[in-house]
């Protein structure tokens, strides 16, 4: 299993336990009846890739576009490491095919969901960092992530243009809470609130946190419009 994997990712890890977990989803560790604490699936390694890829990203991005504008840079990079892209780029390495999921993940097809996919491939990030530092972490995000730049197709990331036009006005950032969790652990869907200074404007569905964060923005943003804040940069 790992030296194919290992192949598709350009790296061989010397703890082989990392790769592991970080191609474990959680439903495959729920079936084992084995504890989260234990660190047996890959929503730590998930949390830790994600801050890795954003530091990576953001540095290609500077270096790469002297002339871009933080607001333009910050778009383009919402573009790059969103939901569908990373898990475009997990299916290009196949991550796919070496996920482990529980019984009920897999007769859901789990393994074709963008959420679980690019969940896995920011665990991998984190994995490699962990295993080999931060150079190898940079040379797997510049060959499999950043190599889609200039090719990239804008995103509309309703949440980092929330955040800038709060951070402008109010000198804060918005709070996202997740109010409920619905279904079994292989197929949640999350209710998430956006709340700017206290007071809740906008919620959102989505089967991923990430994707509720985005439709509980995009409906902030609406109601600061009807408000008659100013949205334009």
């Amino acid at each position: 299993m790992f030296t194919e994997i290992e192949k598709n990712i350009g790296y061989n890890f010397n703890n082989k336990a990392l790769l592991k977990n970080a191609l474990t989803h959680s439903s495959y560790s729920h079936e084992l009846m084995i504890g989260k604490e234990r660190g047996v699936d890959n929503e730590r390694l998930e949390f830790l890739g994600d801050a890795v890829l954003e530091l990576l990203s953001s540095e290609f991005l500077y270096e790469k576009y002297p002339a871009l504008p933080e607001g333009k840079l910050s778009k383009l990079r919402a573009s790059m490491v969103c939901e569908a892209p990373l898990a475009a780029c997990a299916r290009k390495i196949k991550i796919d095919e070496y996920i482990l999921l529980g019984k009920g993940e897999k007769l859901n097809h789990g393994e074709k969901r963008d959420s679980i996919l690019s969940d896995a491939f920011e665990a991998v990030i984190g994995a490699i960092y962990l295993d080999g530092g931060l150079e190898p972490a940079r040379k797997f995000v510049v060959d499999n992530v950043m190599v889609n730049a200039e090719n990239t197709k804008l995103f509309h990331d309703s949440k980092t243009e929330l955040q800038m036009i709060v951070q402008g006005i109010w000198q804060t950032v918005p709070v996202y809470d997740v109010i409920s969790e619905e279904g079994p652990p292989h197929n949640r869907t999350y209710t998430v609130s956006c709340k700017i200074n206290g007071t809740e404007y906008g919620t959102g569905k989505g089967t991923s946190k990430k994707n509720a964060q985005q439709e509980a923005a995009k409906e902030a943003m609406e109601r600061l419009e009807r408000e008659g804040v100013h949205l334009e940069e």
